[in-house]
C-alpha cells in the first residue's frame, strides 16, 4: 500500500483532484501593519503559493489582516502565527502578550532586537550588522566598491529565485524586495512545516521553526535560526541595480558561514 505521503506526491505530480481528507484542515495568519507595505504583497505571494500545494493535502490557508493600532483588543488565540512590520518597542510588547506564538518580524533591522533573544520572536529581514558585515567583507575584496547590501533582490536568478521573481511580478506588478521576500518566506517556512509535519498548534511550531527548521527560500542554502531569533541566510551585494555577490564572501568571512554575518549569541 502506498505511503500517504507518496499518495501526496503522486496527486501533485499528476494533478489529482481527489480529497484525501473528507475534513479540509484551516491554517490562520494574522498581518500587522500597513496595507501599503511591500511585506505584505509578499505575505499575500505566500499565501496564494501555500493554497495551491494545501489543495492536494487538504489545507487551507487564510490570512487576516489588522492595523498597527489598538493590538490589545485582538483574539489571536486562532493564528498559528503572527507576521508584522512594528518596529523594536511594539514587538517586544505584542511578544509579552503572545509568548507561544511565533511572530515574524518582517521589517525591523535593530541589533538591540536580536541581543534580547526574545523566544518568540523570529526575524526573517536581516539586521543592520549582517547587512553591515556583509558589506565589509566585500570592501577587503573590492575596495572601492559601491554596492548596497540587501536581502533580496529582482535581478537574482540562482536557486529557482528567477522563477519566484517572475511570479511575483506577475501578481502585483512590481519587484519583489527584501521586505515582500521576508513575508513570503514567513508564510512558505510555515506551509512547509505544516505539510511536512502536520502541525496545526503556534506552540508546537515556535518549537519546530527554532530548532529543527530547514528551509531554502529560493537562496541556496539551508537557513534556519540562530538562538537569537535571527535568520542565517545569504545578504547580496547589489550594484547599479544588480547582484554582484553573496555574503559571506568566500576567502574573506571568518568563519567561513553564515554565523559571519551579523549577531549570533544573546547578550549576557
Amino acid at each position: 500500500m502506498l505511503s500517504k505521503k507518496f499518495y501526496y506526491l503522486a496527486c501533485i505530480l499528476l494533478s489529482c483532484s481527489m480529497n484525501i481528507h473528507a475534513e479540509v484542515i484551516a491554517i490562520d495568519f494574522v498581518y500587522i501593519g500597513k496595507n501599503d507595505h511591500p511585506a505584505l504583497l509578499g505575505v499575500k505571494q505566500g499565501i496564494e503559493e501555500s493554497n495551491l500545494q494545501g489543495q492536494f493535502l487538504n489545507q487551507k490557508y487564510s490570512l487576516d489582516i489588522i492595523p498597527n493600532n489598538d493590538l490589545d483588543k485582538y483574539d489571536y488565540s486562532k493564528y498559528i502565527a503572527v507576521l508584522t512590520t512594528l518596529n523594536s518597542k511594539q514587538l517586544k510588547n505584542l511578544a509579552n502578550q503572545l509568548t507561544d506564538t511565533p511572530i515574524f518580524n518582517l521589517a525591523d533591522e535593530n541589533d538591540e532586537l536580536r541581543l534580547n533573544c526574545i523566544k518568540n520572536i523570529l526575524h526573517i529581514t536581516p539586521s543592520s550588522k549582517m547587512k553591515s558585515d556583509a558589506l565589509i567583507q566585500w570592501e577587503i575584496k573590492e575596495p572601492n566598491s559601491k554596492a548596497i547590501p540587501q536581502a533580496w533582490h529582482h535581478s537574482f536568478v540562482k536557486f529557482a529565485a528567477r522563477d519566484l521573481n517572475k511570479r511575483f511580478k506577475k501578481n502585483h506588478n512590481t519587484y519583489m524586495n527584501d521586505h515582500s521576500w521576508a513575508g513570503w518566506a514567513a508564510i512558505k517556512m510555515t506551509s512547509d512545516t505544516v505539510a511536512r509535519t502536520e502541525i496545526t498548534d503556534s506552540k508546537k511550531m515556535l518549537n519546530y521553526l527554532r530548532n529543527d527548521l530547514s528551509f531554502d527560500g529560493q537562496k541556496g542554502s539551508d537557513m534556519n535560526f540562530r538562538v537569537n531569533g535571527q535568520l542565517r541566510q545569504l545578504i547580496l551585494l547589489v550594484e547599479n541595480d544588480k547582484v554582484i555577490a553573496e555574503a559571506p564572501i568566500r576567502g574573506v568571512a571568518k568563519p567561513p558561514t553564515l554565523d559571519s554575518l551579523g549577531i549570533v549569541e544573546c547578550s549576557k
